[in-house]
């Protein structure tokens, strides 16, 4: 072997290696040498987006995705772990109208050089499997399921409200509203009502509740997020009624508003209603209101999503327009509240200033009545200071409510929504928080949706036959709206149901819906026929999900979601997709931006800027290399593509070999725990990788002449230690790989070396083997999270024609015996002060232990020759002579 370690000539040795042995390909009903099926494991990471580059993030999902593999590969297991590409999307978009080349092109070229670097990474991906979202012959299914879906009622079209942007003539995610702009034009969003298609998400939303509670392998933290975001409530949906009309005279909804709570025990302080700005009577109100109609528009400005909601300024405008309270009788007057929105329930609430602490502030802001109706104990109401107990459901009474008075809230509410019944004004409902699923977007690098709209027979599905609808690939986005609203070769068609010519749906699918099955293709692989077969059966339920915590709501619900469809279809058997999730800790890096011109946001890369620090050595601020010109600390956040703050590992896989990042990326922090970047620990990972391969290269002759050689039964001191000290390292070893704690496998293999370059052992056939037994137990226990380097030493010093290659070589089994001393080593005290130490028969009893304490050199001298007043033995620890 050589002398010294050069990482780039050893990885690219192995790699070679496996790339000509197709060591990666994995089959289903793998079997072992005697015959045996070899359990399947399979492990899956979230795929990337082909944004251009691997960030250090993506290096730890995948490499803490790839230790798992290997080493259950080395535990007899049939392992898979494919990889894909999430591919559609905006930023491919955005790229386009930047550069001014397809979408397709700026993907398939990220694609090609991100692959390039998982393989420089060493990862041990069976890329047989390999799937893209923008393939049609992958989103050939994505449009057969939208279509059975529409047979089966599941899918449907209704009018939405959604966030545009005025500037680039799209739709936005909520998440890309930013403070109401467009996070790429700045421009100030609309709300405009389109027509769109829904996924019935919560035709499911009981069983994906009561499912929640069985995903024993995922995080608790990660089940309760899901069970928020579905929201089960259990509250009573009833009426205000009134008299409020349209133009045409008519009452506006038959002259009732509906609103839902939960806290009908509070229906006595209700001192006013908000709707929402689309809801009918706040239309009504605002068109003899110029005012109001101004705010109302002023309101449709900005996202939509709930976080918005909660950290916007609750702002309202009065519409002049009054409901009945449907028990007391009394006018309630009806304000446009821009916190209500028209998606979630009725477009209207009740608001109960007294005790909801949204609607005590807003009554502050406008001086509005505030009732109490609950009362906890003997606490003293204010309405000019909300207090938590005024929100108290558990521990209140009912007051100032009449005949409801005195009543706890389980007890009020149950008479209330029986009288509320009784008058025909409403009844208790269960409602949920989750709404069902709209994936039409107005963007043109996405899946087709598979319909083609006649002016004889409205919208048609594309019949089956016809699929996929495949997207034009050369069309380039330039800012002004879909580009296959220009495409006439792409929008003629003929109407499958009169043969009349006819246009093709221009929306493409939520990337959402890509992302929510890919798991499935990768077992089901090139069938072209089928969307899964009976090789999906073998694989899944996947055994391991491996991402980042970003992805904990939404992704993982609709996939479950999605699961669960196919399974209502027949097309799988079980109820949910993955067994277990690990949420890997994002990695981090500081964040630099500015503010655009135009108000949008654009980022710096750290190494684009020097810092501006404080007197105690704190960032804050940054100026630009290039000019000097100063910008924002944004502090520490996650590392993305968006953000311009990833690190790209190429540069260190380069200069200090692929081996080093995977070391420094597991050894850092525990896999679900965030990671703040630093280079500090690059260089210690690359020379404990130098020690490894400086102990195999000076003591080769002796392992070379020990592998495989059987222990003997007779060991001097010296080997036991070695071997038991190894051992001992090894089932803890064994320990933290189930429960995936790479970061102190990779502490025991660091032990494991500092054992061997302090044991002092001799030349001889027994040490020889002892020496080869214990450092090919470190070059298993370390293989999988440095596996070129491991690869190379196994096989330059020859366990390879022992145990086999290293990729399938048998995981190293604790020998039990070697973990029993046969001596024990005891701290001796005198007085309770530590005078030194006392080797002892690891079997040796009480008395022997006090024997050998009294006539130990240290005790002698403060003895001076008397008997010891009192001798305490710890068994396993220490031994104290009490002297008088």
């Amino acid at each position: 072997m050589q002398e010294s370690y050069h990482p780039h000539e050893v990885e690219r040795a192995a790699q070679q290696n496996w790339q000509e042995r197709d060591a990666y390909r994995v089959v289903e009903n793998a079997t072992n040498p005697d015959g045996s099926l070899k359990p399947k494991f399979y492990a899956c990471s979230m795929l990337p987006y082909p944004s251009g580059k691997l960030h250090m993030g993506h290096v730890r999902n995948y490499t803490i995705n790839d230790v798992m593999a290997r080493q259950l590969r080395l535990r007899g297991y049939n392992v898979l772990m494919p990889m894909g590409w999430d591919a559609f999307g905006m930023p491919a978009e955005n790229a386009a109208i930047k550069s001014q080349v397809p979408p397709a092109k700026w993907t398939y070229d990220n694609i090609a050089y991100m692959k390039k670097q998982m393989n420089a990474m060493g990862l041990a991906i069976d890329w047989s499997r390999e799937m893209c979202a923008c393939d049609p012959d992958y989103y050939k299914w994505n449009q057969w399921l939208f279509l059975k879906m529409l047979e089966a009622g599941i899918a449907y079209r209704k009018t939405q409200v959604v966030n545009w942007d005025p500037v680039d003539q799209t739709v936005l995610a909520n998440e890309q509203v930013i403070d109401g702009r467009g996070w790429r034009s700045g421009a100030l969003v609309e709300k405009r009502e389109i027509p769109g298609y829904y996924l019935a998400i919560t035709k499911y939303a009981d069983e994906l509740l009561e499912h929640t509670q069985q995903l024993d392998g995922w995080p608790e933290r990660v089940r309760t997020m899901q069970e928020n975001w579905i929201g089960k409530s259990f509250g009573v949906r009833f009426a205000f009624t009134h008299t409020i009309r349209d133009d045409a005279g008519q009452l506006i909804q038959d002259g009732r508003m509906y609103v839902f709570t939960t806290r009908a025990d509070t229906i006595m302080g209700v001192t006013f209603c908000a709707v929402a700005p689309e809801h009918p009577i706040a239309t009504q109100a605002a068109q003899s209101n110029p005012e109001l109609a101004a705010f109302i528009e002023k309101c449709k400005l900005g996202g939509q999503s709930e976080a918005d909601i909660a950290t916007r300024d609750k702002e309202g405008m009065p519409t002049g327009l009054f409901v009945t309270h449907p028990i007391t009788q009394q006018a309630i007057p009806v304000w446009v509240g821009n916190y209500v929105l028209m998606s979630y329930g009725d477009g209207a609430v009740m608001g109960v200033p007294a005790h909801d602490e949204r609607d005590f502030a807003f009554a502050l802001k406008y001086q509005l009545p505030i009732q109490q109706v609950i009362q906890v104990g003997d606490q003293v109401f204010s309405d000019t200071k909300w207090q938590d107990w005024y929100a108290d459901k558990d521990n209140g009474v009912t007051v100032n409510s009449g005949d409801y008075s005195g009543l706890s809230s389980t007890e009020a509410i149950d008479r209330i929504a029986d009288y509320l019944k009784q008058q025909g004004l409403g009844e208790k409902k269960t409602t949920y928080r989750l709404r069902d699923w709209g994936i039409s977007r107005q963007r043109y690098w996405g899946t087709p949706i598979p319909i083609i709209h006649c002016e004889d027979c409205g919208p048609v599905p594309v019949p089956e036959k016809d699929l996929p609808v495949v997207l034009p690939e050369h069309l380039i986005p330039d800012g002004s709206g879909n580009p296959l609203n220009k495409d006439e070769d792409f929008l003629r068609c003929q109407c499958p149901s009169c043969g009349k010519d006819a246009r093709r749906e221009t929306d493409t699918m939520d990337t959402f819906v890509d992302s929510s099955w890919y798991f499935m293709r990768y077992a089901s692989s090139n069938n072209n026929e089928a969307m899964v077969d009976a090789r999906n059966e073998y694989w899944m339920p996947m055994d391991q999900y491996i991402g980042g915590i970003e992805h904990a709501v939404l992704h993982l619900l609709y996939a479950r979601f999605w699961t669960k469809v196919m399974r209502d279809l027949g097309l799988v058997k079980f109820d949910e997709p993955f067994t277990r999730l690990l949420t890997q800790g994002m990695v981090l890096n500081h964040i630099y931006t500015r503010r655009t011109p135009q108000g949008g946001i654009e980022y710096f890369g750290p190494d684009q800027v020097d810092n501006i620090y404080d007197d105690k050595g704190n960032i804050i601020g940054a100026r630009l290399k290039s000019d000097g010109s100063e910008v924002n600390y944004d502090g520490i956040g996650t590392m993305s593509k968006s953000k311009n703050n990833g690190v790209d590992p190429q540069h260190l896989i380069d200069e200090m070999g692929a081996d080093t990042a995977r070391l420094f990326i597991m050894f850092a922090s525990p896999p679900e725990q965030t990671l703040e970047w630093a280079e500090s620990g690059i260089d210690g990972a690359n020379r404990y990788l130098r020690r490894l391969w400086n102990f195999a290269y000076k003591h080769q002759e002796a392992l070379k002449q020990g592998a495989g050689q059987a222990i003997p039964a007779d060991l001097d001191t010296k080997a036991k230690d070695l071997r038991r000290e190894i051992h001992a390292i090894l089932k803890q070893a064994d320990y933290d790989y189930q429960r995936i704690q790479y970061n102190t496998v990779v502490s025991g293999a660091m032990k494991m070396l500092n054992t061997l370059d302090h044991a002092q052992l001799e030349a001889n056939a027994a040490h020889h083997a002892t020496l080869a037994e214990c450092f090919s137990i470190l070059l298993r226990v370390l293989y999988p999270v440095v596996p070129h380097i491991t690869w190379k030493l196994w096989t330059d010093l020859g366990y390879h024609e022992h145990f086999g290659d290293l990729l399938d070589a048998p995981w190293p089994e604790v020998d039990e015996a070697a973990l029993v001393a046969d001596e024990i080593t005891l701290t001796l005290q005198v007085n309770g002060k530590l005078r030194g130490s006392l080797t002892v028969p690891a079997d040796a009893d009480k008395t022997a232990i006090e024997q050998a304490a009294v006539a130990h050199e240290a005790a002698q001298r403060y003895l001076e020759g008397k008997a010891p007043k009192r001798i305490i033995v710890v068994p396993g620890r220490l031994v104290n002579i009490v002297v008088g």
